[in-house]
């Protein structure tokens, strides 16, 4: 039986508020426990909880963990450059975002 989570997945973006536990995680990026365990370790994700039993995470690390697989396959980068190159990223994101904003008050 499917989680009605994973009926969220159709898409590459979910929102912040959106929380997947690890088995849909695991479904909807097609990897095993132990891969996800290796992507929390390296910081390309991080669970909602420091410490639990039943990790639950974000719907956008399903996001990271798609980009972080991209930048493997096609740049050969590790998960640290991976974890690295993700955060960087969103900065500069978030940095674009705010200079539309400014922008836009003229």
């Amino acid at each position: 039986m499917s989680s009605p989570i994973l009926s969220l997945l159709t898409g590459d973006i979910l929102e912040e508020d959106v929380e997947l536990t690890l088995a849909d995680l695991c479904k909807a990026s097609h990897m095993p426990a132990e891969t996800v365990y290796e992507f929390i370790e390296y910081g390309v994700i991080e669970p909602l909880q420091a410490q639990s039993d039943n990790l639950r995470f974000q719907g956008t690390s399903l996001f990271r963990i798609k980009r972080a697989k991209r930048l493997q396959r096609d740049l050969g980068v590790n998960l640290a450059g991976a974890a690295l190159a993700l955060d960087l990223m969103e900065k500069i994101e978030d940095l674009e975002v705010q200079i539309k904003r400014l922008q836009q008050l003229r």
